[in-house]
């Protein structure tokens, strides 16, 4: 097919991915309409909030409030420790892959050097930019007004002593269940713990406080099926369920081949070879290993979207590092290198981006590896140095 091909594979994935992002859009807009939008709040939202990174968030600590003093420890840093990963894989992946190589990159294949900035700044603002504001700004807006500090029906009775009446999502059980037996693992202790039969476990989860029961069902994670109930308001449960799938296939294969077309850059980078061919298809096809994944693991696993941009965090200052070193290298910019107030305005940004990406990696680490994860950073650095001064005393001896 070729080129023609292709353009219909672009064609195709751009209506697919359209379609569910306009679908959140017209949810938000209906919500907004029947009035079960607070705009405020949201308007607020917008400004970031650097103590969710030690306290749970507002909406949240009531139901907290309800639980056991002994207890709430529990769950205060479990839901801590969710909203950290969120709030940097949020980081993370607004300025991902694809802006720090792919965008760059596509704009030297077009041709566009400095002439074309202001071309390049309105190609990325309207293009990128602002759709990914509506896009994502929608879907988190409609899926925070139906989960966000909401117990999943069918999980908890509606107030102590009450009935469960609501059947629940069945892909939700489970999960349920396993964040009481972590609620019950701390009370009695890994050790004692470990010598309860699984009924056991079961009727000790069964005996917990309401309250515990109900901090379960906000917290349990919705997957792929739940999501879908969000474009309910709009279009229904049944065709809800069609539409969304559809956009998460649209999704999925537009990241699938934004990410092989990186790969297939780097592999001819790697190997010195011109970006084309077969390098270049190999380089892309290794990423499809990830169609694997299915013979593997049987569930349908959205949130593991989080881990995933958690660990892109830990490598983005790589990125901004090596675009703050080039800006002040003359040896690379030549005439282009800013110089004065430019330089200075730039240093300061650089460093302030590169510093706050560097605090996120840091904190990644620490929060998951502790000394082992800072370990690793030093000794990732080391080699970085080494082998940089390896290749610069062999760059000299070519020359002499």
């Amino acid at each position: 097919a070729g080129g023609r091909g292709v353009k219909v594979f672009e064609i195709l994935i751009k209506g697919i991915v359209s379609l569910i992002v306009l679908c959140f859009m017209g949810v938000v807009i209906k919500l907004s309409i029947d009035g079960r939008m607070n705009w405020g709040e949201i308007g607020r939202g917008l400004i970031p909030d650097l103590s969710l990174f030690m306290k749970p968030t507002d909406k949240i600590m009531p139901h907290i409030q309800q639980v056991g003093e002994g207890f709430r420890s529990f769950w205060t840093n479990m839901i801590v420790g969710q909203q950290r990963d969120v709030m940097i894989s949020a980081a993370a992946t607004a300025v991902g892959i694809n802006m720090t190589f792919l965008l760059p990159y596509s704009m030297l294949r077009k041709g566009w050097d400095k002439e074309f900035r202001g071309l390049a700044i309105f190609d990325l603002s309207t293009g990128l930019f602002i759709p990914f504001i509506l896009a994502t700004g929608c879907v988190v807006i409609a899926s925070s007004s139906q989960f966000h500090a909401q117990p999943a029906q069918g999980l908890v009775a509606n107030e102590p002593g009450g009935l469960v009446t609501e059947q629940p999502a069945a892909n939700l059980v489970g999960p349920y269940k396993g964040l009481l037996a972590d609620r019950v693992r701390f009370e009695i202790g890994d050790e004692a713990f470990g010598e309860l039969s699984a009924e056991q476990v079961t009727a000790a989860a069964e005996a917990l406080p309401w309250a515990d029961k109900r901090m379960a069902a906000i917290l349990v994670k919705r997957d792929a099926f739940n999501l879908a109930e969000t474009l309910t308001p709009l279009i229904g449960a049944k065709w809800s369920q069609y539409v969304f799938g559809l956009g998460v296939i649209g999704m999925a294969l537009s990241a699938a081949t934004m990410l092989m077309t990186i790969n297939g850059l780097c592999f001819c980078e790697l190997l010195n070879l011109p970006a084309r061919g077969w390098p270049q298809r190999f380089g892309s096809l290794m990423v499809c290993v990830g169609a694997l994944g299915p013979f593997f693991w049987k569930d349908a696993a959205p949130y593991l979207a989080v881990p995933t941009s958690v660990f892109a965090m830990v490598l983005l200052p790589i990125a901004y590092f090596a675009f703050f070193f080039l800006m002040n290298q003359e040896s690379y910019l030549g005439k282009y290198r800013p110089k004065g107030g430019k330089r200075v305005l730039w240093n300061v940004l650089m460093a302030l981006a590169a510093g706050a990406a560097a605090f996120g990696s840091v904190w990644s680490l620490w929060s998951r590896l502790q000394w082992m994860g800072i370990i690793l950073l030093v000794v990732f650095i080391v080699v970085v140095v080494v082998v940089r001064y390896a290749r610069a005393d062999k760059k000299a001896s070519a020359v002499a």
